[in-house]
C-alpha cells in the first residue's frame, strides 16, 4: 500500500509539473468536514515481533472518486483527481502492550464544487499503519471495503529484516502464504481492525 500510494503521488507530480510548458492547474483550497460523522476506531495488534518499534503512525488516503469535476490539464489533457492524506495518531491501549488505537473518519474531508465544474465528491483511497525501526517501514494498509466490513487484516513480515542494518525503504509484507503457515518462527503479523462508531 505504502508503494503503490507513493508511485501515484509521484505519477500525479510528474503530470502535474510536464506538458508542453503549460502551467500546472492551480490546486484548490480543500477543505475539512466541520462535522464529520462516519467515525471508525482502527486497532493494530502487534504478534510476535523480535522487538519494539521507534514508532507507530497511521494514514488516511483521500480522493476525489469523480474526476469530471476536474478540469483538463493543459497540454496533458489528463484529469489529476485532487488527493488528500492526512495522519492517524496510533495511541497504546495499556502500558506494555502490544495493541494500538487510533481514529479515522471517512468523511472527513469535504465535498464541494472547487473548480467550478460541479461538486467533487470525496472517498477513502485507503489507510494503513507505518511500523517504523531505523530506516525500514513496515507498512500494513487497507482499502476502503476493508474498513467498511470491520473484519482483521492480516500482514506477515519477515522476523530477518528487523535488525538488518543494510535494510531500509519500505515493507509491505504478505498474507498467510503455505510457506508462512509451514514457518511460523520466521514472521511477525500485524492485524489491523475497524469498529465502526456511528
Amino acid at each position: 500500500m505504502l508503494n503503490r500510494v507513493t508511485a501515484v503521488l509521484l505519477l500525479s507530480l510528474t503530470l502535474i509539473t510536464s506538458g508542453c510548458g503549460a502551467s500546472p492547474m492551480k490546486t484548490p483550497n480543500i477543505k475539512q468536514n466541520p462535522n464529520p460523522k462516519m467515525r471508525y476506531e482502527i486497532t493494530i495488534t502487534i504478534d510476535g515481533a523480535p522487538g519494539p518499534f521507534d514508532s507507530i503512525n497511521g494514514y488516511v488516503m483521500y480522493q476525489v472518486e469523480n474526476d469530471d469535476c476536474v478540469p483538463l490539464q493543459p497540454g496533458s489533457g489528463a484529469r489529476l483527481a485532487p488527493e488528500k492524506s492526512m495522519p492517524v495518531t496510533f495511541t497504546r491501549e495499556v502500558s506494555g502492550s502490544n495493541v494500538f488505537k487510533g481514529t479515522l473518519y471517512t468523511d472527513l474531508m469535504q465535498d464541494e464544487n472547487y473548480f467550478g465544474l460541479g461538486v467533487c465528491h470525496w472517498t477513502v483511497g485507503g489507510t494503513g499503519a507505518n511500523l517504523n525501526l531505523g530506516k525500514i517501514v513496515f507498512s500494513s494498509g487497507m482499502s476502503l471495503d476493508d474498513v467498511q466490513s470491520q473484519k482483521p487484516l492480516v500482514t506477515y513480515f519477515a522476523n530477518s529484516l528487523f535488525h538488518n542494518p543494510k535494510m531500509e525503504g519500505g515493507d509491505t509484507g504478505t498474507i498467510r502464504t503455505a510457506y508462512v503457515a509451514q514457518h511460523p518462527n520466521e514472521f511477525f503479523s500485524v492485524t489491523l481492525v475497524t469498529k465502526k462508531d456511528f
